[in-house]
């Protein structure tokens, strides 16, 4: 890749945690923004329950740091089971339980300030989405599987049943079913899964946390970015090469990314001055002669279907699947 580090490659097939089982443990974790409604949490805290689980219950899940879900050594501390005492990366890594499921709390902003000292998580899986993109890739740069994009706490009890089943079913070793989108341009491919937010994995390329990208399936989403912003991101990875190396990509919900003057009104006979999101998006892709899948279900609405990372995936490009092959 031009003008970025590379990082490490995703194995054909990183060896994954052991399927989760009644009675297996779950930490939460907030590694991001900070909570301020506590009865989403509580709601997500009961599906896992649910499953079977048993949830650690969290110290402080209103703990608060400016915008922050408090200091980084206070989150670095959850992902790693330790007191902030203790999770300083000059300190040798000791007691602690494992817990079988490191569960995000929610997005926002922080968790990439966390990897700015070297950050050695246990064999676990580690769920979320948005912001903790930077963590699960960083998990996948490194070789290791379990990390999953999918539901954060808050957000798991809104999800729709098929989707709460299907993070279940990738949790607990059962298969799971093709994703549908609609097809941008044809063709297949196959190569290891990557899925994360456009935004927080752009501001990833040119550090070591960049999973490599060469023959890569890319899930991409995103929210609240204006047309031109994405354009701004796309083109980005264009000019370090970064898109040139993918073998295929699905794009996911671009929620409120749409300019509202970017369709002339009714009956308007100007031409309209600026680009929907779509537009942009089919224009960055079009020429990269990959196969492209959109309106996949996957990103910042109900209906996050569960994505795990490094695994080898198939993009169909004839009839609109992403389909896991395991």
């Amino acid at each position: 890749m031009t003008g970025a580090s590379p990082g490490a490659t995703i194995a054909a097939g990183p060896r994954q945690p052991a399927p989760l089982g009644p009675g297996d443990r779950v930490r939460l974790v907030a590694a991001s923004s900070a909570l301020d409604d506590l009865e989403r949490l509580q709601k997500g805290i009961a599906v896992l329950e649910g499953w079977g689980l048993e949830v650690d219950a969290h110290p402080a899940p209103l703990r608060r740091w400016g915008y922050l879900a408090g200091a980084d050594l206070e989150r670095r501390g959850d992902l790693l089971g330790r007191s902030p005492a203790e999770a300083r990366p000059d300190r040798p890594l000791s007691g602690g339980e494992p817990a079988a499921l490191l569960a995000c709390i929610r997005g926002g902003w922080g968790a990439a300030r966390l990897l700015e000292q070297p950050l050695e998580l246990p064999t676990s899986w580690l769920l979320g989405f948005s912001d903790v993109t930077s963590l699960l890739w960083s998990q996948a740069a490194r070789g290791l599987g379990g990390a999953i994009h999918g539901p954060l706490v808050t957000s798991l009890a809104s999800e729709p049943e098929w989707s709460r089943q299907r993070l279940r079913d990738l949790l607990f070793g059962n298969p799971l079913a093709d994703l549908e989108g609609v097809v941008w341009r044809g063709g297949s491919a196959t190569g290891p899964l990557l899925a994360g937010n456009l935004t927080v994995a752009t501001h990833l390329l040119g550090t070591g946390h960049l999973p490599d990208l060469q023959g890569a399936i890319l899930i991409l989403e995103d929210v609240g970015e204006a047309p031109y912003r994405l354009d701004r991101l796309l083109t980005h990875w264009r000019l370090c090469g970064a898109l040139q190396q993918l073998a295929g990509i699905g794009l996911g919900r671009f929620t409120g990314c749409d300019d509202p003057d970017a369709e002339p009104g009714e009956g308007s006979p100007e031409p309209a001055r600026r680009f929907t999101a779509e537009q942009v998006l089919r224009d960055r892709t079009a020429d990269l002669g990959i196969p492209v899948v959109a309106g996949l279900p996957v990103g910042h609405e109900p209906g996050n279907a569960a994505l795990p990372l490094g695994v080898r995936a198939r993009l169909d490009g004839q009839r609109g699947l992403l389909q896991i092959l395991g």
